[in-house]
């Protein structure tokens, strides 16, 4: 249904004489991502101490922000290096469903993490029983699959549509607004589709987390602890700042009004939301978090007492 075999990204930046400082602090950000989610993700996953549903949640956040990264990355390098931004049309559009899988799941699993720090903060006592191994488990499953699903009813209508003859994407990476204009055919479906459904998810998780966010203040408030005040903000500081991060850029990026999009815009926000913030992520974690610092240190010390024996 379409003659389009291939589509061209305009890359990172139209200078190419700042090709090779962006390869360079790029591969610097890809380093660090990799090196720090790994960490955490081993981390959380192996210290008896942090077998916790908030650590669960997480090592299930440095897992995405792995491949979140990967998603789009490796295809700038290449542009970056060889000056070519072509993309086939099945990898285009496979790119675009890995983007959006792994985006919504994160927007779903900071909601989750806001009530789980709801739940440990104001029903303290039976925490234990409310947030389960069982039900930790069915939360990151669900929302796992509520991601791959919204993605892929993105993927499948937009192999729906007809691209004739402008295959020039707007953007470094094939994402749906980018790809939506360059199509021959009617996109209302589409467009109503990136409005009504990853909007819903944007806000909805959005008001969920300021909800939980909402009522643990109100209890805190209640006890009238200053000591308590410090410690809910101690605890909650990291979680706060990546929800800050997140739905700032994504609603940027999908909820501001098409007539006030630049691709300056556009290029700005998307390495922010893509490269940038899942760098800090393990850095927000490991800096503002003095049990994962503790663990780290004992996984230092564990690993140097190996090798003196």
């Amino acid at each position: 249904r379409t003659s389009v075999t291939e589509f061209i990204l305009i890359g990172v930046s139209d200078a190419r004489e700042l090709y090779g400082p962006l390869f360079g602090l790029f591969l610097l950000l890809y380093i660090a991502n990799i090196g720090g989610n790994l960490v955490v993700a081993t981390v959380t996953l192996w210290d008896p101490h942090l077998q916790t549903p908030m650590y669960f949640f997480i090592g299930n956040l440095a897992f995405i922000d792995i491949f979140y990264f990967s998603t789009t990355v490796p295809k700038m390098f290449m542009g970056l290096v060889s000056h070519s931004n072509h993309i086939p049309y099945a990898s285009c559009i496979s790119q675009m469903f890995f983007f959006h899988f792994l985006g919504s799941t994160e927007a779903m699993l900071l909601a989750i993490m806001g009530y789980d720090r709801y739940l440990a903060i104001c029903r303290p006592l039976r925490y234990p029983i409310l947030m389960s191994r069982q039900l930790r488990w069915t939360l990151a499953t669900s929302v796992w699959t509520a991601g791959f699903f919204h993605s892929l009813l993105h993927a499948v209508m937009m192999s729906r549509l007809s691209f004739c003859q402008d295959n020039r994407v707007e953007h470094f990476f094939c994402d749906i607004s980018p790809l939506l204009a360059l199509s021959c055919s009617d996109t209302g479906i589409n467009q109503a589709l990136l409005l009504g459904v990853t909007g819903s998810i944007i806000m909805g998780c959005f008001a969920l987390t300021l909800m939980s966010y909402g009522l643990i203040l109100r209890a805190v408030v209640a006890m009238r602890s200053a000591e308590g005040l410090r410690r809910t903000f101690s605890t909650c500081g990291a979680h706060l700042t990546v929800v800050a991060l997140h739905y700032g850029c994504a609603g940027a990026m999908y909820l501001r009004p098409h007539s006030e999009s630049s691709l300056e815009t556009d290029r700005a926000v998307t390495v922010l939301y893509t490269a940038v913030t899942p760098v800090l992520n393990p850095l927000i974690y490991t800096l503002r978090n003095k049990e994962v610092k503790a663990a780290l240190r004992r996984a230092i010390s564990g690993n140097a007492r190996c090798q003196r024996g």
